[in-house]
């Protein structure tokens, strides 16, 4: 690809060039820079994801069964293969997640699976399914053994890219040319502006208890096990309205996403999710909003505790993050704009999740919660701030990932340094703070949903004193999504008229 002569290229295919080459070089730095076959053996305890043959019916059951035998057949082979190709010594959070991630999916090929087909009629499908499955299942539990036996014992903590590697993830896959002491800088000092907002906003509700116990407070005002789902839907449309009689962003098709129970099989992983057909799905078009219930055999105090998250506040980010105008709408004018097909398959990780957390921020920004008449009330004040406090809570995580992955990748931050930092500054308990700082390890790129919400909002400032008079939140949205999904500084020189802006970060 560098042999093209961009002189030569129209614009458009000259901005398609460059989202490539970002994509070959993100695959490129996975394989070669962080030596994913070589290092990191979740590679291989993933081969056995085969969710997209039983999430959508994009084609008869038969012929996707017939799809997961051809699949499944071989992932013996692919663990065979692990064992020859990883390293002597690996990292031990990454052996740790993959000894999970492999018992988890021989379970899940063991009983979801098996129940996701159940409605198969053609007995010899049947029959080469379940050998192919008992293989693949039995392989993977294998595999597990073998690496709590053989790697665990003398496996390392060295998972850093290092200050070189990691300035060149960024500048390779985004197109983002900042140090990264100096996107540390940013976040560090954005994270405690966003910790004063929260305060400030607790104390709106109640000034006599700290920040955190007022949150916990405003967690217990969630829906009953038995309305969780209806609320849900209840109030996504009400979101989705706000959206278009606030013009904020022009939603291109009247088809709305469906909130659904997460399906079982998907539920041990999955809190709250969007699941959107392919850009180019001509058969199973529709769009799932998937939302994950109590189980009826969960003690009650397990219920509660998981229908805290799904509180009325925290529950309308989620689902302005996921659907409306977040994921969602990105996808329908993903689908409805005139963008190439290398721009609609090929995405940037800081445009994809930075769009999303954006529209959290934005959507408080332009008084989503907050009160609509002249003259509040008090319960007015206090409800716009629990929702101050929820889109907050939502920024500190994000935060803390950036701060974090740059910490743990060029300063030599431990686990344990990151799970205590995920407590201390975004205020997660022990447990969920330790999985976001083992998702550190393997995952440096989860700084992207900050970082894509900065750089958004770094090109509205700057287009916004472009436009003078003429700039409406509409049109800046609608343009920012007409171009598929690329790196945002290429935005920048699409959106930008001075050419010297084009740079800027």
């Amino acid at each position: 690809m560098a042999k093209f002569d961009p002189g030569k290229l129209s614009p458009r295919q000259s901005l398609d060039l460059r989202i490539l080459q970002a994509a070959v070089k993100k695959e490129l730095f996975q394989m070669q820079e962080m030596s994913a076959f070589e290092r990191n053996p979740m590679v291989y305890a993933r081969a056995a994801d085969v969710n997209v043959y039983v999430q959508r019916n994009f084609a008869p059951l038969e012929d996707r069964v017939r799809s997961l035998v051809a699949i499944e057949s071989q992932i013996p082979n692919i663990l065979i293969a692990a064992r020859t190709n990883l390293n002597e010594v690996l990292p031990k959070p990454y052996v740790e997640l993959a000894i999970q991630i492999a018992r988890g999916s021989s379970d899940f090929l063991k009983k979801n699976l098996v129940a996701a087909i159940s409605g198969l009629k053609d007995e010899q499908i049947r029959a080469a399914f379940q050998d192919a499955n008992r293989r693949a299942a039995n392989a993977l539990t294998d595999y597990a053994a073998w690496l709590e036996r053989e790697k665990l014992p003398k496996s390392s903590q060295d998972f850093a890219l290092g200050e070189e590697k990691y300035g060149r993830l960024l500048a390779q896959t985004e197109l983002v040319d900042l140090p990264p002491a100096k996107i540390l800088e940013i976040g560090m000092s954005q994270l405690k502006a966003e910790q004063e907002a929260f305060a400030d906003a607790a104390k709106k509700i109640d000034p006599t208890k700290s920040a955190i116990d007022v949150f916990k407070q405003i967690q217990n005002e969630h829906p009953t096990p038995e309305n969780l789902i209806p609320d849900v839907a209840k109030d996504l449309d009400k979101i989705r309205k706000y959206v278009s009689s606030h013009n904020l962003v022009t939603i291109p098709s009247d088809v709305r996403a469906k909130v659904k129970e997460t399906p079982q099989y998907r539920r041990a992983t999955s809190f709250a999710s969007m699941d959107t057909p392919g850009p180019f799905e001509k058969r199973a078009t529709e769009a799932y909003y998937y939302v994950t219930p109590t189980e009826s055999d969960w003690p009650e105090k397990q219920k509660e505790e998981w229908l805290t998250a799904f509180n009325y506040y925290t529950s309308d980010m989620i689902s302005i993050h996921e659907a409306y105008p977040g994921h969602y709408v990105q996808f329908l004018r993903l689908n409805a704009s005139p963008a190439s097909k290398v721009e609609k398959i090929f995405g940037s990780y800081a445009f994809i999740e930075g769009w999303a957390h954006y529209c959290e921020k934005m959507m408080i920004d332009e008084g989503y919660g907050s009160p609509t008449g002249a003259t509040p009330t008090e319960e007015d004040v206090k409800r716009a701030a629990k929702y101050r406090m929820a889109q907050a809570d939502e920024a500190l995580l994000r935060l803390c990932r950036l701060c974090v992955s740059i910490k743990m990748h060029t300063q030599n931050m431990s686990v344990d340094e990151a799970t205590k930092f995920f407590q201390d500054n975004c205020y997660y308990e022990e447990k969920p703070a330790r999985q976001e700082a083992m998702r550190g390890t393997f995952d440096p790129g989860y700084l992207n949903y900050t970082l894509g919400k900065l750089q958004i909002l770094k090109l509205r400032d700057d287009y916004k004193a472009q436009q003078d008079d003429e700039f409406s939140l509409r049109q800046f949205h609608n343009e920012l999504l007409n171009h598929g999904m690329p790196p945002i500084r290429l935005l920048r020189e699409i959106m930008l008229k001075d050419q010297t802006k084009w740079d800027e970060v």
